[in-house]
């Protein structure tokens, strides 16, 4: 039994050690061991004294958090391709430098180099910051150079004008698009013209002239030039004005004229107002006797087809304010921008009226 009591009294050792350290289940465990292998005093007061022991923790685990992933950064809504194109497009001095083409390069030549890179800048695709810019630059680019005799007279002036420092004037030379650049990329891409492109589309502002420093005008009046045309050549530019007016007399043998007018004139003398948004239109002396319709319908068609003109016209003055402010930024002109800024819209602030009285 010697034996035994040696083992138990190493028990207790480890039983005290496990007090000491407030694990009461070992301590609980090696104490009863100790009991059995050798019954002693100390081995029970132990035992009562550890059962008015709390029960042990175990240790808590510390779970490590895992460290936060770093965040990728945002990818460019852009290739480089497309942000080359923008900078590109901003140093180019004249139109045929923008689309890429050569001074005798043919309509069909400047057509491709138009839709290809009209894919390219269109600003839904491209996020490049200017690329709005780009894509109305090649649109003026198109419209010009498409139209024959606007060609001819921006090779014979546009590239060639001094360029005036007092008021930063571009490359466009005074020659613009009437039409926004998103109808013309309508009229190449599916637009209802099936890609279709003539001169009947689209209209560019006249060209303003400087005199040479000899103080010889460097152009003939655009009239002057008409009057040296041969009597042919006049005949093909009246012809369809010629059959137009023919069409129209015919046509109007078996084609009533309109109910109404939204301007004054012999045919269309009395003045009128809409019940619901007030706006003016002029019928004919007879309207009461002659119209038959439903005078509410009508007016409804007048109110419609006005906002529908406000907001093409609307639309018209911001796209040219748009490309002055542009202008202006592109050349640090100060006085240019703060005209474009202060421009008025009056067919905007028409429509916004309406909207308000709506």
């Amino acid at each position: 039994m010697e034996v035994n009591k040696d083992e138990a009294d190493r028990c207790i050792e480890i039983a005290e050690n496990a007090i000491l350290e407030r694990n009461r289940e070992k301590a609980k465990k090696f104490l009863q061991k100790a009991e059995r292998l050798y019954p002693s005093e100390k081995a029970k007061v132990l035992l009562s004294k550890i059962e008015l022991m709390p029960p042990s923790k175990e240790p808590e685990i510390k779970q490590r958090k895992p460290a936060p992933k770093p965040e990728k950064p945002a990818e460019p809504e852009y290739t480089t391709d497309q942000a080359e194109a923008v900078k590109r497009i901003k140093k180019c001095k004249d139109y045929y430098e923008i689309l890429g083409v050569s001074k005798d390069s043919t309509d069909s030549d400047i057509k491709k180099a138009y839709k290809k890179m009209a894919l390219q800048l269109h600003p839904d695709k491209n996020k490049y910051p200017g690329s709005a810019e780009a894509f109305k630059a090649i649109g003026n680019a198109v419209a010009v150079l498409t139209d024959a005799e606007k060609r001819k007279q921006y090779d014979m002036f546009g590239p060639d004008e001094q360029r005036n420092t007092r008021h930063h004037e571009s490359y466009t030379r005074g020659f613009e698009a009437d039409v926004s650049a998103d109808e013309l990329f309508n009229m190449f891409f599916g637009g209802g013209l099936g890609g279709s492109f003539t001169n009947s589309n689209v209209y560019v502002h006249r060209t303003r002239f400087r005199r040479t420093a000899g103080g010889e005008s460097t152009h003939q009046n655009h009239n002057h030039r008409e009057q040296q045309q041969s009597g042919y050549t006049l005949l093909l530019q009246f012809l369809p004005i010629i059959l137009a007016v023919l069409l129209s007399m015919a046509s109007s043998m078996f084609i009533s004229d309109p109910a109404y007018s939204l301007q004054a004139t012999s045919k269309y003398p009395l003045m009128r107002k809409t019940q619901n948004l007030n706006i003016e239109y002029w019928v004919k002396q007879n309207f009461h006797n002659e119209y038959q319709g439903s005078v509410r319908r009508l007016e409804s068609t007048i109110e419609e087809e006005y906002i529908t003109s406000l907001k093409h016209s609307c639309y018209r003055e911001k796209n040219y304010r748009e490309s002055l402010l542009w202008k202006a930024r592109n050349f640090g002109d100060r006085d240019m921008y703060l005209s474009a800024q202060n421009m008025k819209l009056p067919s905007c602030e028409k429509l916004n009226q309406l909207r308000s009285q709506g």
